[in-house]
Protein backbone atom coordinates (compact mmCIF):
# COMPACT_ATOMS: atom_id res chain seq x y z
CA UNK A 1 0.00 0.00 0.00
CA UNK A 2 1.11 3.70 -1.05
CA UNK A 3 0.88 5.83 2.17
CA UNK A 4 0.92 9.62 0.49
CA UNK A 5 2.26 12.64 2.32
CA UNK A 6 -0.07 15.33 4.33
CA UNK A 7 0.69 18.74 4.03
CA UNK A 8 -0.98 22.50 3.04
CA UNK A 9 -1.08 23.58 -0.53
CA UNK A 10 0.17 25.81 -1.82
CA UNK A 11 -0.17 28.68 -4.94
CA UNK A 12 -0.04 27.15 -8.32
CA UNK A 13 3.47 26.73 -10.12
CA UNK A 14 4.38 26.66 -13.73
CA UNK A 15 5.33 23.67 -15.54
CA UNK A 16 8.42 21.57 -14.11
CA UNK A 17 10.60 20.12 -16.51
CA UNK A 18 9.34 17.14 -17.64
CA UNK A 19 7.12 16.99 -15.31
CA UNK A 20 3.29 18.17 -14.98
CA UNK A 21 1.91 21.47 -14.96
CA UNK A 22 0.72 23.16 -12.48
CA UNK A 23 -2.73 25.21 -12.82
CA UNK A 24 -4.92 26.09 -15.43
CA UNK A 25 -8.14 23.59 -16.40
CA UNK A 26 -9.75 21.08 -17.50
CA UNK A 27 -13.42 20.87 -18.90
CA UNK A 28 -15.09 17.09 -17.86
CA UNK A 29 -19.29 16.41 -18.94
CA UNK A 30 -21.81 14.79 -16.94
CA UNK A 31 -25.04 13.29 -18.31
CA UNK A 32 -27.02 13.91 -15.22
CA UNK A 33 -27.30 16.69 -12.55
CA UNK A 34 -27.00 16.48 -8.43
CA UNK A 35 -30.20 16.18 -6.47
CA UNK A 36 -27.76 17.27 -3.39
CA UNK A 37 -24.53 18.02 -2.72
CA UNK A 38 -24.63 15.59 0.13
CA UNK A 39 -23.61 12.21 -0.17
CA UNK A 40 -25.45 10.65 3.03
CA UNK A 41 -29.16 12.25 1.74
CA UNK A 42 -31.69 9.72 0.97
CA UNK A 43 -33.30 9.34 -2.72
CA UNK A 44 -30.47 11.45 -4.77
CA UNK A 45 -27.62 11.01 -2.44
CA UNK A 46 -26.95 7.77 -4.16
CA UNK A 47 -26.72 9.52 -7.52
CA UNK A 48 -23.84 9.55 -10.15
CA UNK A 49 -23.68 13.00 -10.11
CA UNK A 50 -23.89 14.02 -6.03
CA UNK A 51 -21.10 10.80 -6.10
CA UNK A 52 -18.75 12.75 -8.38
CA UNK A 53 -19.50 16.43 -6.40
CA UNK A 54 -18.16 14.28 -3.40
CA UNK A 55 -14.90 12.94 -4.44
CA UNK A 56 -13.91 15.67 -5.57
CA UNK A 57 -14.60 17.65 -2.22
CA UNK A 58 -14.25 15.05 0.04
CA UNK A 59 -12.18 12.35 1.51
CA UNK A 60 -12.02 8.88 2.84
CA UNK A 61 -10.31 7.30 5.69
CA UNK A 62 -9.29 4.69 3.57
CA UNK A 63 -9.98 4.34 -0.59
CA UNK A 64 -10.29 1.76 -2.63
CA UNK A 65 -7.69 2.07 -5.89
CA UNK A 66 -9.82 2.15 -8.79
CA UNK A 67 -6.81 0.83 -11.03
CA UNK A 68 -5.82 -2.20 -8.68
CA UNK A 69 -8.28 -2.88 -6.73
CA UNK A 70 -6.01 -2.55 -4.22
CA UNK A 71 -7.01 -0.61 0.04
CA UNK A 72 -4.99 2.13 0.44
CA UNK A 73 -4.62 4.77 3.74
CA UNK A 74 -5.99 8.30 3.22
CA UNK A 75 -6.73 10.34 5.71
CA UNK A 76 -5.65 7.48 7.69
CA UNK A 77 -2.10 7.25 7.22
CA UNK A 78 -1.67 3.62 8.46
CA UNK A 79 -4.13 0.96 10.83
CA UNK A 80 -3.88 -2.02 12.58
CA UNK A 81 -5.98 -5.19 13.36
CA UNK A 82 -6.55 -6.98 16.83
CA UNK A 83 -5.76 -10.44 16.83
CA UNK A 84 -9.29 -11.43 16.45
CA UNK A 85 -10.24 -9.34 13.69
CA UNK A 86 -13.06 -7.39 15.58
CA UNK A 87 -11.01 -3.94 16.29
CA UNK A 88 -9.41 -1.38 13.62
CA UNK A 89 -6.90 1.25 15.12
CA UNK A 90 -6.52 4.15 12.77
CA UNK A 91 -4.00 6.62 13.05
CA UNK A 92 -4.42 9.97 11.47
CA UNK A 93 -2.61 11.77 9.21
CA UNK A 94 -1.27 15.01 11.22
CA UNK A 95 -1.64 18.46 10.15
CA UNK A 96 -4.37 17.83 8.18
CA UNK A 97 -7.70 20.84 7.69
CA UNK A 98 -10.49 21.02 6.21
CA UNK A 99 -10.70 23.39 3.47
CA UNK A 100 -11.86 26.13 5.50
CA UNK A 101 -9.05 26.16 7.81
CA UNK A 102 -10.58 24.25 10.46
CA UNK A 103 -8.21 21.21 12.17
CA UNK A 104 -9.49 17.25 10.80
CA UNK A 105 -9.31 15.17 13.98
CA UNK A 106 -10.95 11.92 15.26
CA UNK A 107 -14.16 14.19 16.30
CA UNK A 108 -14.81 14.93 12.94
CA UNK A 109 -15.07 10.64 11.94
CA UNK A 110 -17.14 9.58 15.12
CA UNK A 111 -19.75 12.53 13.99
CA UNK A 112 -19.83 11.79 10.08
CA UNK A 113 -20.16 8.09 11.35
CA UNK A 114 -23.46 8.71 14.07
CA UNK A 115 -24.73 11.09 10.79
CA UNK A 116 -24.65 7.82 8.75
CA UNK A 117 -26.28 5.27 11.39
CA UNK A 118 -29.10 8.44 12.60
CA UNK A 119 -31.83 6.74 11.44
CA UNK A 120 -33.44 10.41 10.60
CA UNK A 121 -31.31 10.38 8.27
CA UNK A 122 -32.18 7.41 6.21
CA UNK A 123 -28.55 7.34 4.61
CA UNK A 124 -28.40 5.26 1.51
CA UNK A 125 -24.74 4.11 2.47
CA UNK A 126 -25.95 3.28 5.85
CA UNK A 127 -26.44 -0.49 5.20
CA UNK A 128 -23.62 -0.95 3.22
CA UNK A 129 -21.02 -0.33 6.12
CA UNK A 130 -22.38 -2.85 8.50
CA UNK A 131 -21.35 -6.39 9.71
CA UNK A 132 -24.38 -8.89 9.56
CA UNK A 133 -26.78 -6.57 9.80
CA UNK A 134 -25.04 -4.49 12.57
CA UNK A 135 -23.08 -1.17 12.56
CA UNK A 136 -19.83 -0.29 13.46
CA UNK A 137 -18.45 0.77 16.51
CA UNK A 138 -16.71 4.03 16.12
CA UNK A 139 -14.68 5.58 18.99
CA UNK A 140 -12.11 8.54 19.46
CA UNK A 141 -9.17 7.51 21.64
CA UNK A 142 -7.36 10.69 21.44
CA UNK A 143 -7.41 13.49 18.45
CA UNK A 144 -5.61 11.29 16.06
CA UNK A 145 -6.33 8.13 17.16
CA UNK A 146 -10.08 6.45 16.12
CA UNK A 147 -11.02 2.63 16.78
CA UNK A 148 -13.81 0.91 14.65
CA UNK A 149 -15.08 -2.11 16.21
CA UNK A 150 -16.78 -4.57 14.04
CA UNK A 151 -19.65 -6.75 15.43
CA UNK A 152 -18.02 -9.96 14.02
CA UNK A 153 -14.91 -10.60 11.49
CA UNK A 154 -14.92 -9.18 8.52
CA UNK A 155 -12.47 -10.23 6.03
CA UNK A 156 -11.53 -6.76 4.36
CA UNK A 157 -13.15 -4.95 6.76
CA UNK A 158 -10.42 -2.02 6.20
CA UNK A 159 -12.21 -1.40 2.62
CA UNK A 160 -15.54 -0.91 4.15
CA UNK A 161 -14.72 2.67 5.25
CA UNK A 162 -14.08 3.83 1.48
CA UNK A 163 -17.76 4.79 1.37
CA UNK A 164 -17.97 6.63 4.58
CA UNK A 165 -16.75 9.93 3.02
CA UNK A 166 -15.51 12.74 6.26
CA UNK A 167 -18.05 15.68 7.00
CA UNK A 168 -16.87 18.73 8.74
CA UNK A 169 -18.60 18.21 12.36
CA UNK A 170 -18.08 22.12 13.15
CA UNK A 171 -20.53 23.01 10.19
CA UNK A 172 -23.28 19.83 10.32
CA UNK A 173 -23.29 19.21 14.20
CA UNK A 174 -26.00 21.76 14.36
CA UNK A 175 -28.03 20.07 11.38
CA UNK A 176 -27.69 16.16 12.79
CA UNK A 177 -29.12 17.89 16.50
CA UNK A 178 -31.69 18.88 14.80
CA UNK A 179 -32.51 15.73 12.74
CA UNK A 180 -32.21 17.97 9.25
CA UNK A 181 -28.98 16.45 8.47
CA UNK A 182 -30.32 14.80 5.53
CA UNK A 183 -31.37 18.17 4.11
CA UNK A 184 -28.35 19.56 4.80
CA UNK A 185 -25.73 21.00 1.68
CA UNK A 186 -29.23 21.01 -0.29
CA UNK A 187 -28.84 22.41 -3.72
CA UNK A 188 -29.55 25.94 -2.20
CA UNK A 189 -26.50 26.00 -0.43
CA UNK A 190 -23.89 28.83 -1.48
CA UNK A 191 -20.81 27.34 -3.36
CA UNK A 192 -17.78 27.68 -1.74
CA UNK A 193 -19.17 27.60 1.61
CA UNK A 194 -19.19 23.62 2.10
CA UNK A 195 -15.64 22.34 3.92
CA UNK A 196 -14.34 19.63 2.53
CA UNK A 197 -11.08 17.55 2.89
CA UNK A 198 -10.77 17.12 -0.69
CA UNK A 199 -8.73 18.22 -3.48
CA UNK A 200 -10.95 20.84 -4.69
CA UNK A 201 -13.62 23.02 -3.57
CA UNK A 202 -16.92 23.76 -5.50
CA UNK A 203 -16.90 26.89 -6.53
CA UNK A 204 -19.97 27.50 -8.77
CA UNK A 205 -23.13 25.81 -9.49
CA UNK A 206 -25.56 26.63 -12.51
CA UNK A 207 -28.15 24.02 -13.43
CA UNK A 208 -28.67 23.50 -16.41
CA UNK A 209 -25.17 24.41 -17.16
CA UNK A 210 -22.16 23.62 -15.12
CA UNK A 211 -20.49 23.26 -12.00
CA UNK A 212 -16.75 24.31 -11.57
CA UNK A 213 -14.51 22.88 -8.75
CA UNK A 214 -11.66 25.34 -7.76
CA UNK A 215 -8.59 24.33 -5.93
CA UNK A 216 -8.01 23.32 -2.51
CA UNK A 217 -4.92 25.32 -1.15
CA UNK A 218 -5.19 23.21 1.79
CA UNK A 219 -5.54 19.98 0.42
CA UNK A 220 -3.18 17.78 2.42
CA UNK A 221 -1.82 14.91 -0.06
CA UNK A 222 1.63 15.95 -2.64
CA UNK A 223 2.99 14.59 -5.33
CA UNK A 224 5.98 12.00 -5.49
CA UNK A 225 8.86 14.76 -5.28
CA UNK A 226 6.95 16.65 -2.55
CA UNK A 227 5.19 19.16 -4.54
CA UNK A 228 1.28 20.30 -3.72
CA UNK A 229 -1.65 18.26 -5.01
CA UNK A 230 -3.18 19.09 -6.97
CA UNK A 231 -2.55 20.34 -10.24
CA UNK A 232 -5.25 21.89 -11.48
CA UNK A 233 -6.69 25.35 -10.67
CA UNK A 234 -10.02 24.40 -12.09
CA UNK A 235 -12.14 21.47 -12.66
CA UNK A 236 -14.81 22.55 -14.91
CA UNK A 237 -18.10 19.69 -15.17
CA UNK A 238 -20.55 20.16 -17.93
CA UNK A 239 -23.75 18.95 -18.10
CA UNK A 240 -24.89 16.99 -21.16
CA UNK A 241 -28.65 15.76 -22.36
CA UNK A 242 -27.19 12.72 -23.63
CA UNK A 243 -24.33 10.61 -24.31
CA UNK A 244 -24.00 12.20 -28.31
CA UNK A 245 -24.02 15.64 -27.13
CA UNK A 246 -21.18 14.29 -24.86
CA UNK A 247 -19.28 12.74 -28.30
CA UNK A 248 -19.89 15.95 -30.10
CA UNK A 249 -18.41 18.03 -27.86
CA UNK A 250 -15.51 15.83 -27.44
CA UNK A 251 -14.90 15.89 -31.06
CA UNK A 252 -15.63 19.87 -31.15
CA UNK A 253 -12.81 19.84 -28.57
CA UNK A 254 -15.05 22.33 -25.85
CA UNK A 255 -14.49 19.48 -23.52
CA UNK A 256 -11.49 17.28 -22.14
CA UNK A 257 -13.29 14.07 -20.63
CA UNK A 258 -16.32 12.46 -20.22
CA UNK A 259 -17.36 11.94 -16.45
CA UNK A 260 -18.76 8.65 -16.98
CA UNK A 261 -16.14 8.10 -19.19
CA UNK A 262 -16.97 4.90 -21.72
CA UNK A 263 -17.41 5.51 -25.00
CA UNK A 264 -20.07 3.44 -26.78
CA UNK A 265 -19.42 0.38 -29.56
CA UNK A 266 -20.59 3.01 -32.43
CA UNK A 267 -18.33 5.94 -31.01
CA UNK A 268 -15.13 3.63 -31.07
CA UNK A 269 -14.78 4.85 -35.07
CA UNK A 270 -14.70 8.49 -34.90
CA UNK A 271 -13.12 8.45 -31.78
CA UNK A 272 -10.29 6.88 -33.42
CA UNK A 273 -9.75 9.02 -36.11
CA UNK A 274 -9.66 11.64 -33.76
CA UNK A 275 -6.74 9.62 -32.20
CA UNK A 276 -5.18 9.52 -35.69
CA UNK A 277 -5.06 13.07 -36.22
CA UNK A 278 -3.55 13.82 -32.44
CA UNK A 279 -6.36 15.37 -31.09
CA UNK A 280 -7.92 12.08 -28.63
CA UNK A 281 -6.08 9.28 -26.44
CA UNK A 282 -7.93 5.91 -26.79
CA UNK A 283 -7.53 3.91 -23.56
CA UNK A 284 -8.51 0.17 -23.25
CA UNK A 285 -8.93 -0.70 -19.77
CA UNK A 286 -10.71 -3.99 -20.68
CA UNK A 287 -14.17 -5.56 -19.89
CA UNK A 288 -16.81 -4.08 -17.99
CA UNK A 289 -16.92 -4.70 -14.07
CA UNK A 290 -20.36 -3.60 -13.60
CA UNK A 291 -22.81 -5.10 -16.25
CA UNK A 292 -26.35 -4.12 -17.18
CA UNK A 293 -28.96 -6.42 -15.82
CA UNK A 294 -32.49 -7.55 -16.52
CA UNK A 295 -34.27 -7.78 -12.96
CA UNK A 296 -37.91 -8.67 -12.23
CA UNK A 297 -40.36 -6.58 -9.71
CA UNK A 298 -40.49 -10.22 -7.08
CA UNK A 299 -41.69 -7.43 -4.06
CA UNK A 300 -44.62 -9.20 -2.14
CA UNK A 301 -46.85 -5.92 -3.35
CA UNK A 302 -46.11 -7.09 -7.09
CA UNK A 303 -46.43 -11.01 -6.67
CA UNK A 304 -50.38 -9.63 -5.01
CA UNK A 305 -50.81 -7.65 -8.31
CA UNK A 306 -49.50 -9.91 -10.71
CA UNK A 307 -51.25 -13.25 -8.83
CA UNK A 308 -54.59 -13.29 -11.32
CA UNK A 309 -53.09 -11.32 -14.40
CA UNK A 310 -49.50 -12.57 -14.65
CA UNK A 311 -48.49 -15.09 -12.16
CA UNK A 312 -45.93 -16.38 -14.51
CA UNK A 313 -43.62 -13.69 -13.55
CA UNK A 314 -42.36 -15.12 -10.48
CA UNK A 315 -41.60 -18.12 -11.51
CA UNK A 316 -37.57 -19.14 -11.63
CA UNK A 317 -38.90 -20.91 -15.04
CA UNK A 318 -40.24 -18.39 -16.81
CA UNK A 319 -36.56 -16.44 -15.83
CA UNK A 320 -34.66 -19.19 -17.09
CA UNK A 321 -36.15 -19.62 -20.05
CA UNK A 322 -36.23 -15.85 -20.83
CA UNK A 323 -32.24 -16.35 -20.50
CA UNK A 324 -32.69 -18.91 -22.92
CA UNK A 325 -34.20 -16.86 -25.25
CA UNK A 326 -32.23 -14.32 -25.64
CA UNK A 327 -29.15 -14.21 -28.32
CA UNK A 328 -26.45 -12.63 -26.27
CA UNK A 329 -23.40 -13.29 -29.37
CA UNK A 330 -26.68 -11.65 -31.14
CA UNK A 331 -26.50 -8.44 -28.97
CA UNK A 332 -22.53 -8.75 -28.73
CA UNK A 333 -22.68 -7.91 -32.63
CA UNK A 334 -25.09 -5.86 -33.25
CA UNK A 335 -25.27 -3.07 -30.39
CA UNK A 336 -21.25 -4.03 -29.17
CA UNK A 337 -20.07 -3.86 -32.77
CA UNK A 338 -18.08 -7.59 -31.30
CA UNK A 339 -16.37 -4.81 -28.22
CA UNK A 340 -18.44 -7.03 -25.47
CA UNK A 341 -18.53 -10.27 -23.97
CA UNK A 342 -21.51 -12.76 -23.27
CA UNK A 343 -22.23 -13.07 -19.63
CA UNK A 344 -25.11 -14.99 -16.85
CA UNK A 345 -24.18 -13.89 -13.95
CA UNK A 346 -22.90 -10.57 -12.03
CA UNK A 347 -19.51 -10.61 -11.68
CA UNK A 348 -17.43 -10.49 -15.08
CA UNK A 349 -15.16 -12.49 -16.26
CA UNK A 350 -12.99 -9.68 -15.61
CA UNK A 351 -12.85 -10.01 -12.19
CA UNK A 352 -10.62 -12.56 -11.85
CA UNK A 353 -10.36 -13.24 -8.40
CA UNK A 354 -14.16 -13.68 -8.17
CA UNK A 355 -15.31 -14.73 -11.36
CA UNK A 356 -16.84 -18.86 -11.65
CA UNK A 357 -16.85 -20.41 -14.70
CA UNK A 358 -18.89 -23.29 -12.97
CA UNK A 359 -21.79 -20.78 -12.43
CA UNK A 360 -25.16 -21.63 -14.63
CA UNK A 361 -24.67 -20.54 -18.29
CA UNK A 362 -27.97 -19.65 -20.67
CA UNK A 363 -26.53 -20.44 -24.09
CA UNK A 364 -29.07 -19.31 -26.92
CA UNK A 365 -31.68 -22.16 -27.21
CA UNK A 366 -35.01 -21.01 -28.22
CA UNK A 367 -36.46 -24.96 -28.20
CA UNK A 368 -35.40 -25.17 -24.76
CA UNK A 369 -37.26 -21.81 -23.95
CA UNK A 370 -40.33 -22.99 -25.34
CA UNK A 371 -40.37 -25.91 -23.45
CA UNK A 372 -39.91 -24.49 -20.29
CA UNK A 373 -42.50 -22.03 -21.26
CA UNK A 374 -44.63 -24.55 -22.21
CA UNK A 375 -44.63 -26.21 -18.76
CA UNK A 376 -45.62 -23.21 -17.16
CA UNK A 377 -49.31 -23.98 -19.49
CA UNK A 378 -47.98 -20.89 -21.57
CA UNK A 379 -48.74 -21.96 -25.24
CA UNK A 380 -49.95 -20.69 -28.69
CA UNK A 381 -53.23 -21.21 -28.54
CA UNK A 382 -55.14 -19.72 -31.11
CA UNK A 383 -52.04 -19.88 -34.29
CA UNK A 384 -50.68 -16.10 -34.00
CA UNK A 385 -47.40 -17.36 -33.04
CA UNK A 386 -47.43 -15.58 -29.54
CA UNK A 387 -47.99 -17.50 -26.25
CA UNK A 388 -50.93 -17.50 -24.31
CA UNK A 389 -51.95 -18.19 -20.82
CA UNK A 390 -54.32 -21.21 -19.87
CA UNK A 391 -57.24 -17.93 -20.28
CA UNK A 392 -55.93 -16.83 -23.33
CA UNK A 393 -54.47 -13.87 -23.02
CA UNK A 394 -51.36 -13.15 -24.49
CA UNK A 395 -48.14 -13.74 -22.36
CA UNK A 396 -45.84 -10.79 -21.98
CA UNK A 397 -44.32 -7.99 -19.98
CA UNK A 398 -42.55 -4.59 -19.86
CA UNK A 399 -39.02 -3.18 -19.46
CA UNK A 400 -38.01 0.29 -18.11
CA UNK A 401 -34.89 1.19 -20.01
CA UNK A 402 -33.15 4.67 -19.93
CA UNK A 403 -33.96 6.50 -22.82
CA UNK A 404 -31.40 7.44 -25.40
CA UNK A 405 -29.12 5.07 -23.68
CA UNK A 406 -27.33 1.99 -25.12
CA UNK A 407 -29.71 0.16 -22.31
CA UNK A 408 -32.56 1.19 -24.33
CA UNK A 409 -31.06 -0.07 -27.26
CA UNK A 410 -30.35 -3.48 -25.78
CA UNK A 411 -34.11 -3.54 -24.58
CA UNK A 412 -35.46 -3.35 -27.94
CA UNK A 413 -32.97 -5.98 -29.23
CA UNK A 414 -34.33 -8.54 -26.53
CA UNK A 415 -37.88 -7.47 -27.24
CA UNK A 416 -37.56 -8.92 -31.06
CA UNK A 417 -35.40 -11.88 -29.42
CA UNK A 418 -38.34 -12.47 -27.30
CA UNK A 419 -40.91 -12.22 -30.30
CA UNK A 420 -39.59 -15.64 -31.72
CA UNK A 421 -40.35 -17.50 -29.35
CA UNK A 422 -43.89 -15.38 -28.47
CA UNK A 423 -43.01 -13.25 -26.20
CA UNK A 424 -44.62 -9.96 -26.29
CA UNK A 425 -42.66 -7.37 -25.07
CA UNK A 426 -43.40 -3.46 -24.29
CA UNK A 427 -40.91 -1.03 -23.82
CA UNK A 428 -40.91 1.72 -22.16
CA UNK A 429 -38.21 4.60 -21.97
CA UNK A 430 -37.44 7.06 -18.97
CA UNK A 431 -35.33 9.53 -18.23
CA UNK A 432 -33.07 8.36 -14.78
CA UNK A 433 -35.34 10.41 -12.53
CA UNK A 434 -38.33 9.01 -13.39
CA UNK A 435 -36.92 5.32 -14.04
CA UNK A 436 -35.68 5.97 -10.24
CA UNK A 437 -39.15 7.07 -9.49
CA UNK A 438 -40.75 4.41 -10.66
CA UNK A 439 -38.39 1.70 -9.25
CA UNK A 440 -38.69 3.53 -6.00
CA UNK A 441 -42.53 3.02 -6.36
CA UNK A 442 -42.27 -0.42 -7.00
CA UNK A 443 -44.26 0.44 -10.44
CA UNK A 444 -42.67 -1.40 -12.94
CA UNK A 445 -42.19 -5.48 -14.03
CA UNK A 446 -39.00 -5.43 -15.10
CA UNK A 447 -36.00 -2.74 -15.28
CA UNK A 448 -33.44 -2.87 -17.68
CA UNK A 449 -30.54 -0.43 -16.12
CA UNK A 450 -26.75 -0.87 -14.52
CA UNK A 451 -25.31 0.23 -10.91
CA UNK A 452 -21.51 1.41 -10.38
CA UNK A 453 -19.24 -1.33 -9.02
CA UNK A 454 -17.69 0.28 -5.95
CA UNK A 455 -15.56 -3.10 -5.51
CA UNK A 456 -14.12 -5.79 -6.71
CA UNK A 457 -15.29 -8.04 -3.49
CA UNK A 458 -18.42 -9.19 -3.24
CA UNK A 459 -18.00 -8.27 0.63
CA UNK A 460 -17.91 -5.00 -0.18
CA UNK A 461 -20.69 -5.60 -2.45
CA UNK A 462 -23.37 -6.68 0.56
CA UNK A 463 -26.35 -4.29 -0.28
CA UNK A 464 -26.44 -6.35 -3.66
CA UNK A 465 -26.88 -10.10 -2.30
CA UNK A 466 -28.14 -9.94 1.24
CA UNK A 467 -32.02 -9.94 1.41
CA UNK A 468 -31.92 -6.94 3.75
CA UNK A 469 -30.03 -4.67 0.87
CA UNK A 470 -31.03 -1.90 -0.14
CA UNK A 471 -29.48 -2.62 -3.21
CA UNK A 472 -31.34 -5.87 -3.58
CA UNK A 473 -32.84 -4.80 -6.17
CA UNK A 474 -35.23 -7.14 -7.03
CA UNK A 475 -37.31 -7.27 -3.56
CA UNK A 476 -35.01 -4.80 -1.06
CA UNK A 477 -34.81 -4.47 2.41
CA UNK A 478 -36.29 -7.70 3.30
CA UNK A 479 -37.11 -7.64 6.95
CA UNK A 480 -36.48 -11.77 6.89
CA UNK A 481 -35.62 -13.79 3.79
CA UNK A 482 -38.61 -14.25 1.31
CA UNK A 483 -37.39 -17.47 0.12
CA UNK A 484 -35.10 -20.32 0.87
CA UNK A 485 -32.63 -19.71 -2.06
CA UNK A 486 -32.01 -16.24 -0.45
CA UNK A 487 -31.63 -17.22 3.08
CA UNK A 488 -28.66 -19.81 1.61
CA UNK A 489 -26.98 -16.85 0.16
CA UNK A 490 -27.10 -14.46 3.25
CA UNK A 491 -25.73 -17.07 5.19
CA UNK A 492 -23.00 -17.74 2.32
CA UNK A 493 -22.31 -14.01 1.88
CA UNK A 494 -22.11 -13.61 5.92
CA UNK A 495 -19.56 -16.69 6.05
CA UNK A 496 -18.01 -15.28 3.09
CA UNK A 497 -17.07 -12.31 4.67
CA UNK A 498 -15.85 -13.42 7.68
CA UNK A 499 -13.63 -16.31 6.68
CA UNK A 500 -10.02 -16.10 7.26
CA UNK A 501 -8.74 -17.53 3.77
CA UNK A 502 -9.07 -16.42 0.26
CA UNK A 503 -9.32 -19.95 -0.87
CA UNK A 504 -12.42 -20.20 1.57
CA UNK A 505 -13.88 -17.25 0.64
CA UNK A 506 -13.69 -18.11 -3.20
CA UNK A 507 -15.46 -21.45 -2.06
CA UNK A 508 -17.94 -19.99 -0.74
CA UNK A 509 -19.15 -17.47 -3.52
CA UNK A 510 -18.79 -20.06 -6.34
CA UNK A 511 -21.75 -21.40 -3.83
CA UNK A 512 -23.70 -17.92 -4.03
CA UNK A 513 -23.07 -17.31 -8.07
CA UNK A 514 -24.46 -21.14 -8.61
CA UNK A 515 -27.32 -20.53 -6.15
CA UNK A 516 -28.22 -16.77 -8.04
CA UNK A 517 -27.71 -18.18 -11.50
CA UNK A 518 -30.47 -21.10 -11.04
CA UNK A 519 -32.75 -18.32 -9.21
CA UNK A 520 -32.11 -15.90 -11.46
CA UNK A 521 -34.19 -12.62 -9.84
CA UNK A 522 -31.88 -10.74 -12.32
CA UNK A 523 -31.15 -11.39 -15.74
CA UNK A 524 -27.53 -10.80 -17.38
CA UNK A 525 -26.46 -10.67 -20.96
CA UNK A 526 -23.26 -8.95 -21.81
CA UNK A 527 -20.05 -6.89 -20.04
CA UNK A 528 -18.76 -4.52 -22.76
CA UNK A 529 -15.67 -3.25 -23.40
CA UNK A 530 -14.51 -0.51 -21.85
CA UNK A 531 -12.63 2.22 -23.68
CA UNK A 532 -11.90 5.77 -22.21
CA UNK A 533 -11.18 8.88 -24.53
CA UNK A 534 -9.51 11.51 -23.36
CA UNK A 535 -8.30 14.82 -24.99
CA UNK A 536 -4.41 15.25 -25.93
CA UNK A 537 -4.64 18.32 -23.33
CA UNK A 538 -4.85 15.75 -20.05
CA UNK A 539 -2.24 14.63 -18.36
CA UNK A 540 -1.76 12.66 -14.79
CA UNK A 541 -5.19 10.49 -15.40
CA UNK A 542 -5.26 7.15 -13.94
CA UNK A 543 -7.39 4.95 -15.66
CA UNK A 544 -9.41 2.82 -13.03
CA UNK A 545 -11.70 -0.83 -13.71
CA UNK A 546 -14.48 0.71 -11.37
CA UNK A 547 -16.36 3.85 -12.18
CA UNK A 548 -15.94 6.84 -12.00
CA UNK A 549 -12.65 5.69 -14.11
CA UNK A 550 -10.59 9.41 -14.39
CA UNK A 551 -12.45 11.17 -12.04
CA UNK A 552 -11.76 9.15 -9.00
CA UNK A 553 -8.66 10.35 -8.99
CA UNK A 554 -8.64 14.01 -10.01
CA UNK A 555 -5.74 15.20 -8.02
CA UNK A 556 -3.24 14.45 -10.62
CA UNK A 557 -4.83 15.66 -13.43
CA UNK A 558 -3.24 18.15 -15.27
CA UNK A 559 -3.76 20.36 -18.65
CA UNK A 560 -0.87 20.07 -20.84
Amino acid sequence: MLAAGCGGGHSAEKKAENGPVRGGSLVASLRSEPGTFNRFAPGTGNSAATDIVTRLTQATLVRVNHATGETEPWLAERWTTSPDGRMLTFTLREGVTFSDGVPFTSADVVFTFRALYDPSVESVLASAVQVEGKPLEVNAPDPRTVTVTLPAPFANAPALLDSVWIYPQHQLQSALDAHAFAKAWGLSTPPGSMAGLGPFVLGEFAPGERMTFTRNPRYWRKDASGGPLPYLDRLVVEFAKSQDAEVTRLEAGTIDLMSQADLRANDISTARKLRDRGTVQLVDVGVSLDPNLLWFNLTPAAEARDRQTKPYLHRVEFRQAISYAVDRDAIVRTIYLGAAAPIYGPISPSNRTWYSEVAPKYPHDGARAKALFGALGLSDRNGDGMLEDAAGKPVGFSIIAQAGHTREKVATLIQEQLKQVGIAVDIVPLDPPALGGRFAKGDYETIYHGFQTSALDPALTLDFWLSSGSGHVWNPEQKTPATPWERQIDDLMRKQAAAPTLVERQRLFVEVQKIFGENLPAIYFVAPNVTIALSRRVGGAVPGVLDPKILWQADTLYAR
